[in-house]
């Protein structure tokens, strides 16, 4: 017997099935071709492909939104007293707005070409950084290990009273009333340091957070303290501090810390009194994540100089073809450029005995300046001066300025200001000094090296052997890895993700925290499969490991310590399968409650088989489960795409998706969804009209793995990140063929970095 619950969930499930089938009617009725119509009725004055004709010589080009557009065709198209009749004038909108019209379109239309452009922000920033400073200070190929701790007997930080000398992994303890080596000293009073340098995994504003009870200061990347809490009062045992740090980089990092008792430093009277707690721990907040001790695998004993780093704020880059790139340039960018260099100048002239190396009282002080702006410049410029640029870049300023000081403040402004430094190297100016540019903004974003400077100089780059040799060395420096590492997170979408925010009763425990642990999780993933010796990308599809904590393994059922740090772990192996399984992609697409199939699915399409997807045709609302409570998230799926005007699109997206339907909405293990047992099978048409048949994700990956549409479309992708330039504009052949190079290459994704920059660098 029915119940009146399921009757009225039937009769809205009836109704909105008929409402449903109706409009997908209406719409197949009254749906026009827009091509058809210009065709018919609009080509004769504005040319079959909009370039203009005999009734309207200019082409059919221009800035206006489709909603715009639609109305002055309605209102004023064709001219004259009649108008296009109802439905038609929103037909030829849509149509032309799409083949040539809008800005996206122009560019679609365009012949492929190598395009002059600009520096991009990452990329001026970092040249300015190495312009400054012209040192790179780059991580190992290995993980850090931790930082130099020394310590001390007493308050002071004194070489004669130090008692031990270890590798701390981390900073981060409670003494108690005890001591760091109780048969060292005794725990009345003593003092540690910590010194080495920290790497920065990625490029933005990172908050370092000390928490102690006792004297503490924190040096980075600079002379003066970020944290001074040397001298206390009060009872605050939180400091902090906020600084901006470009991502692939080792920063000098010191911290010295005292547990002192106020009054006479006496032995004698010190044990007498009482003994006081004592604590300190060093953490971060990174970028995109929440606060944590700062890991080991980021600390490093090595030393490393201090980087510039310029804090002038700058326009976001154009994305609209899915990578950075430097095309535009307006207002917004060159006033920006402006401030950048005049805030570099003043700062080499505030430092220009330092920088320099020439004392202020030295006799020769001008030619030693003068032959430090030069190299500046030819560092800036990436190639040695001739006489005619000397001139007129610093030869003339030091005879106009009034003092040496304003000499260089107008010499660095002219540099940073020049088109030799902002934009980069002229399509065809393959000679050795441009490929060694085009190595280096390639593969780090930033100025060549001495190592690379040395190469052109010599005649090395001359050959592809060379090229080719330095290439190799380069992939192996942790600004590649950076470089990389920004292409994954924009490959696979989450590399600016808001917030992710999962419904609290359906998965308690997940918060911001959990969040940022995921987050970290798939970071570490790919460094573990893109960055590995091997950096083969079947391991980065295939591999089984999922990078947990003591706070992700108690949330996805794997029994660690609560302390325990980040590892590899397979938690489903017979069912998760390489970088699609990862918790925090599947937590990305997904819905506060539940899975979402079509996310996931158009990720895979589009980034992972490289195919292109129409926009819907118009804004649909997931239906709720509340609508239909016996279905599962598969059948309301199907039941909401199922109209032919939705299905060119799902008939692709939904089976790829269906494929991930074993994991919930933070990417945990299920059997079931609304208490009926998943349905993980898919298939997947190829371009050729092959259909490729999946029982679950790991068939799924396996396929990817092996299919030649998704190595093209990783080719294609990776090459546009490094370059900034289309990959057709090198040639029709230049993807096939880096597809051969790279599974020739044993799909090795450093190699085929180094296969792109050859490409690029043709001799």
């Amino acid at each position: 017997m029915w119940s009146s619950k399921a009757v009225g969930s039937g009769l809205i499930f009836g109704v909105a099935t008929a409402v449903m089938s109706v409009a997908a009617a209406s719409q197949k009725a009254k749906k026009i071709d827009g091509a058809q119509v210009f065709a018919a009725k609009c080509a004769s004055c504005h040319g079959s492909k909009g370039q203009g004709g005999g009734g309207y010589p200019h082409p059919l080009t221009g800035s206006k939104s489709l909603d715009d557009l639609t109305a002055f065709i309605k209102k004023s198209m064709p001219p004259g007293s009649t108008r296009l009749p109802t439905g038609e004038g929103s037909a030829v909108a849509s149509s032309i707005y799409n083949a040539f019209y809008s800005p996206l379109a122009q560019e679609k239309n365009r012949p492929a070409r190598v395009t002059l452009s600009r520096l991009t922000v990452k990329q001026f920033r970092n040249a300015l950084a190495d312009l400054v400073g012209p040192t790179h200070y780059s991580a190992p190929f290995e993980a850090g290990t931790g930082l130099t701790a020394q310590y001390f007997k007493g308050r002071d930080i004194d070489a004669k009273m130090k008692a031990l000398d270890r590798l701390d992994p981390q900073v981060d303890f409670n003494f108690g009333m005890g001591t760091p080596a109780p048969d060292k000293f005794e725990p009345h009073t003593f003092s540690a340091t910590w010194n080495g340098s920290v790497l920065a995994p990625e490029s933005g504003e990172y908050e370092f957070i000390v928490h102690t009870d006792r004297s503490v200061q924190l040096y980075l990347n600079g002379p003066k303290p970020i944290i001074d809490a040397w001298l206390k009062s009060g009872t605050d045992t939180e400091f902090r501090a906020a600084v901006h740090l470009l991502g692939g980089r080792l920063y000098p990092l010191y911290m010295q810390f005292s547990k002192a008792n106020t009054g006479v430093d006496d032995s004698k009277e010190i044990v007498k009194k009482p003994i006081g707690n004592a604590f300190i721990s060093l953490h971060w907040k990174r970028p995109l994540h929440t606060e944590e001790v700062i890991p080991t695998r980021c600390l490093y004993t090595t030393g490393a100089a201090a980087t510039y780093i310029p804090t002038t704020p700058f326009p976001p880059d154009d994305r609209s073809t899915g990578y950075e790139r430097g095309n535009e340039v307006n207002k917004g960018w060159d006033d920006a450029t402006t401030a950048a260099a005049l805030e570099t100048a003043d700062y080499l002239v505030k430092h220009l005995t330092e920088v320099s190396g020439v004392p202020e009282n030295a006799k020769d002080r001008k030619e030693r300046l003068l032959d430090y702006c030069r190299k500046f410049d030819e560092r800036a410029f990436r190639r040695p001066l001739d006489a005619a640029t000397q001139e007129t870049y610093i030869e003339k300023q030091f005879r106009v300025a009034p003092d040496l000081e304003m000499a260089v403040k107008r010499v660095v402004i002219l540099a940073i200001k020049s088109p030799r430094f902002l934009y980069r190297e002229i399509a065809g100016a393959n000679d050795d000094y441009g490929i060694a540019s085009q190595l280096s903004f390639g593969l780090w974003d930033t100025l060549p090296d001495e190592q690379l400077n040395r190469a052109a100089m010599s005649g090395e780059l001359k050959t592809r052997e060379g090229i080719e040799r330095q290439a190799n060395r380069m992939v192996y420096d942790s600004r590649a890895w950076n470089k990389l590492k920004e292409f994954l997170l924009l490959w696979l979408k989450v590399d600016e993700v808001p917030d992710i925010a999962k419904n609290k009763e359906h998965f308690p425990g997940f918060d911001a925290a959990t969040v940022s642990d995921l987050r970290t999780s798939l970071e570490l993933f790919l460094q573990s499969t893109a960055w590995s010796k091997s950096s083969d990308y079947r391991d980065l599809i295939l591999s089984q490991n999922v990078f947990l904590n003591g706070r992700l393994a108690k949330l996805y059922g794997q029994s660690l310590p609560a302390d325990a740090p980040f590892q590899a772990s397979q938690p489903d192996p017979a069912t998760r399968a390489g970088v699609l399984t990862q918790p925090y992609l599947l937590s990305r697409f997904a819905y506060q409650d539940g899975s979402s199939p079509i996310h996931r699915g158009v990720l895979i399409v589009r980034s992972l088989l490289g195919r292109t997807l129409n926009p819907p045709p118009a804004a649909f609302t997931p239906l709720p489960a509340s609508l239909h409570p016996d279905m599962t998230t598969r059948e309301r799926v199907a039941l909401q795409t199922k109209p032919e005007m939705c299905n060119a699109c799902h008939g692709i997206i939904n089976p790829l998706g269906f494929t991930l339907e074993r994991f919930d909405a933070i990417g945990r293990l299920r059997e079931q969804d609304n208490r009926k047992p998943v349905d993980s099978s898919g298939n997947y048409k190829t371009r050729k009209g092959d259909v490729a048949k999946f029982s679950n994700a790991v068939d799924l990956a396996h396929y990817i793995a092996d299919s030649g549409e998704a190595h093209a479309a990783f080719v294609e992708k990776l090459f546009q990140h490094l370059t900034k330039q289309p990959a057709l504009a090198y040639g029709a052949q230049t993807v096939p063929d880096l597809q051969s190079a790279f599974e020739k290459g044993n799909y090795s994704i450093r190699s085929l970095m180094v296969q792109i920059m050859l490409a690029t660098t043709k001799r």
